[in-house]
């Protein structure tokens, strides 16, 4: 199938341009759990706050914009599976449960969300683009926080202090960094 006639495919996503196999699906479910357990190296600790910035939950969301829903969840399923079984690869080097599974558990619903609107289109203009990260993020937020507070013993004011407010302005960058790379990826693609 050319590229053309993949593109022209209503429901298509960028992986969908790679020649359809299972050898294809499971090395890009592979790719993205890995993808996601690098990302989550690059850590940068919040003063305050036993949650740090990474890049694992940017990688997340492309992982489950560019696979579609079915296998960003396989994706993150793996990641998350492999790092409960004591894979170092959740940020920071770490495994198991932390205060900050609860982002992980997010991040596997978020994949779900980003894929099913990538499926419609919504990663093939910038504007719609920055709103599908921007819902993905929130529903990393709405799992992580809650569970923050749950598994630190805070209050929910002290949990959106802690992992909430202090990661806004990095998460609105994540989102204009994708509102630019994935619809390019469609344009350039489109031009092949």
């Amino acid at each position: 199938m050319s590229t053309a006639s993949v593109t022209a495919r209503p429901g298509a996503v960028l992986a969908d341009l790679l020649p359809s196999s299972r050898v294809r699906d499971a090395a890009l479910v592979l790719g993205g759990a890995a993808l996601t357990g690098v990302a989550a190296q690059i850590a940068v600790p919040v003063p305050g706050s036993p949650v740090p910035v990474t890049g694992q939950t940017f990688a997340a969301l492309l992982v489950g914009t560019t696979l579609g829903a079915r296998r960003g969840v396989a994706a993150l399923a793996l990641y998350a599976a492999a790092g409960l079984a004591g894979v170092p690869w959740f940020a920071q080097g770490g495994s198991g449960t932390s205060v900050s599974f609860g982002y992980v558990l997010g991040m596997l619903l978020a994949a779900a969300a980003v894929g099913a609107l990538a499926r419609r289109g919504a990663d093939r203009s910038p504007l719609r683009m920055a709103g599908t990260m921007l819902l993905g993020e929130a529903i990393i937020y709405a799992v992580g926080v809650p569970y923050l507070a749950f598994a630190a013993h805070m209050s929910a004011t002290a949990a959106i202090a802690a992992g909430l407010t202090p990661f806004l302005i990095g998460d609105a960058l994540k989102a204009a960094l994708a509102m630019g790379v994935l619809p390019t990826a469609w344009k350039l693609t489109n031009k092949s």
